[in-house]
């Protein structure tokens, strides 16, 4: 009985492959688009990828990046990029001191990068983490040397660095400033950390880099990530305005960045933090011409002390503030992206973390951290800007 169940199942099997071979052979046409069909959307679903971004962890990132590394995993993201500001330096951070009460400045200022490792990078396990650098970075007695020495291993990543030596095989000097190439994007960190940016070094380096995405077909689109947002923002009062160079040099790389758009009809998109708070569209103002609006964000909500929106939102969908998370970006099989704003609230900070700081703690970083400190809008006249 079995041998013969086993034979008719054989038999059925045979025949039903020869059938649909004669269908194939026979009726091409009739099959071909529902072949077609699952062949593009499985091609389409495996091109559709994801990336996340947030910055300003001082403060609270203790407490808080835990939480977005949680999100950013469950997302299926690529890599983190961390847009600067990863300990207050100018002052002990709540969340270090609540470990540390008996801290000197001294003892402080020895540990607030390990701190900011151990606390903040490590949850991220496996994942790349892309650091761009931020002002408190920068403030005494930290210096840019500091920097490269204590982030080493991010800031000359392999990825990094084999970037750096493609362009350039002589070039073993590691910067601040750097770019990647991922699956037809160029990801590029700047550095505006300091009065001094962009620097005639890095304005030659980063023309040089929109010269090669311009003449590479296999590059369509350029990410900008950097600390503070380009000039002339809705949050302009809290940006590259904040200087008459960097203003210069930030007005330059954004004309620059609309050029290029304009040239090669590649998309272009510009992410920065330094306000804390996060808001969408933010070069939707009367300082640029419709027509040279580049699509930008600032995503200063990685737990540092929170900031009243600015009065004049301009065109901006999102503005968020008194809150905590990541913009995650998905990029389409074309390299176009979309970004969404994901919150990350009390409950979801992970276990292990509420029994480290106490949940006082940590009801005190969701609750309290924020102040009155609002940011300004722009002033510049229409003339001023990239048409």
């Amino acid at each position: 009985m079995m041998v013969c169940l086993m034979a008719n199942v054989r038999r059925f099997v045979i025949e039903s492959t020869r059938s649909l071979v004669l269908w194939v052979v026979l009726f091409p046409c009739v099959l071909a688009p529902f072949v077609s069909a699952q062949v593009q959307t499985a091609a389409a679903s495996a091109a559709i990828w994801k990336f996340a971004v947030s910055g300003d962890s001082r403060n609270c990132g203790d407490i808080v990046m835990p939480a977005i590394a949680e999100g950013v995993l469950k997302d299926g993201a690529s890599f983190y990029w961390h847009l600067g500001d990863y300990r207050a330096i100018y002052t002990f951070d709540e969340d270090y001191l609540r470990l540390n009460p008996g801290s000197s400045i001294m003892d402080y200022h020895d540990n607030a990068w390990p701190d900011f490792i151990n606390h903040q990078l490590k949850p991220f396990g496996t994942l790349p983490v892309f650091l761009a650098i931020g002002n408190h970075e920068l403030i005494q007695p930290k210096t840019h040397n500091d920097v490269i020495a204590q982030f080493a291993d991010w800031y000359d990543s392999p990825v990094i660095r084999q970037q750096r030596l493609a362009d350039d095989p002589n070039d073993h000097l590691v910067k601040t400033y750097y770019h990647w190439i991922d699956r037809g994007i160029d990801f590029i960190t700047l550095d505006n950390a300091g009065t001094d940016q962009f620097d005639l070094d890095q304005m030659t380096w980063f023309t040089t880099v929109l010269k090669r995405a311009a003449s590479n077909p296999a590059i369509r689109t350029v990410v900008i990530g950097m600390h503070a947002a380009l000039p002339d923002s809705t949050s302009a009062g809290h940006s590259m305005n904040d200087s008459q160079q960097e203003q210069a040099s930030g007005r330059q790389a954004y004309k620059a960045l609309v050029d290029f758009r304009s040239s090669t009809h590649k998309n272009v998109y510009v992410m920065a933090s330094h306000s804390h708070y996060v808001m969408n569209n933010i070069y939707a103002t009367a300082c640029h011409a419709k027509d040279s609006v580049l699509p930008g964000w600032i995503v200063g909500s990685a737990g540092a002390v929170r900031y009243r929106l600015p009065k004049d939102l301009g065109e901006a969908t999102i503005a968020k503030t008194d809150v905590y998370g990541y913009v995650l970006a998905t990029v389409a099989p074309d390299d176009t992206i979309s970004f969404e704003f994901k919150l990350e609230e009390e409950n979801v900070v992970p276990k292990s973390v509420r029994q480290e700081f106490g949940a006082a703690q940590v009801r005190w970083c969701f609750a309290n951290n924020k102040q009155n400190y609002q940011v300004t809008g722009p002033t510049c006249p229409i003339t001023c800007c990239a048409h």
